[in-house]
């Protein structure tokens, strides 16, 4: 039976969490793991004080998503999916523990134009189903925060385009690459690559 590690990559605000449900359509018996939760899973559990702390929890989530990650891969399940803003630094790791347990990459990037990504990230900041901890440089379970608009590690326009710009986020590629330009979502329609994904992995015994 082959196996698969579907990367699904791209800036933030490219609509990745979207597609993932998109993509749980066709495959629905696959594992989903992404950084994110394991970032708010632990900063519920542990709480940071200042961006000090808060940096050396990143140590924590990244040795636990790739823990998690090997095991499902060491029990040998068929579809994995791992959603993030892939770049270089996760590079080495994806692919060591694909070769190791004989995984099949498939990456999806997700592009878009930097002005709509921009409008789109400042909206998502301050919405109240943003997990406070990512916008905050001090944060502990409980904590709540009624004007979004007020934390205090909003990210800055310049600074995001130097982040998108500085970790490649728009050229990370394992394995085989589908590209899709989501800057219009009016215009995105997913159903091809669900279709494509269908029959390549499940008919891949």
């Amino acid at each position: 039976m082959e196996k698969y590690l579907i990367l699904l990559a791209g800036s933030p605000a490219t609509g990745k969490s979207y597609l993932v449900e998109e993509l749980k359509q066709v495959l629905p018996d696959m594992f989903v793991i992404t950084p994110d939760e394991g970032k708010e899973v632990i900063a519920d559990a542990v709480g940071f004080n200042n961006l000090k702390e808060k940096a050396a929890l990143e140590t924590q989530v990244w040795d636990f998503y790739y823990g998690v990650l090997n095991l499902y891969m060491k029990i040998g399940k068929k579809v994995i999916l791992s959603e993030y803003p892939f770049s270089e630094k996760q590079r080495r790791r994806l692919s060591e523990l694909s070769a190791q347990h004989k995984y099949k990459v498939i990456t999806i990037r997700l592009v878009a134009d930097f002005d709509v990504l921009w409008e789109r990230r400042k909206k998502r900041d301050v919405e109240p189903s943003r997990h406070l901890s990512h916008i905050q440089s001090h944060y502990h379970y409980g904590d709540e925060l009624e004007d979004r608009s007020k934390a205090d590690q909003l990210i800055t326009k310049s600074a995001f385009k130097q982040i998108i710009e500085s970790r490649r986020y728009n050229d990370f590629q394992l394995g085989e690459l589908y590209e899709i330009d989501v800057t219009d979502y009016s215009k995105v329609d997913y159903s091809e690559l669900k279709q494509t994904l269908q029959n390549k992995i499940m008919n891949d015994k």
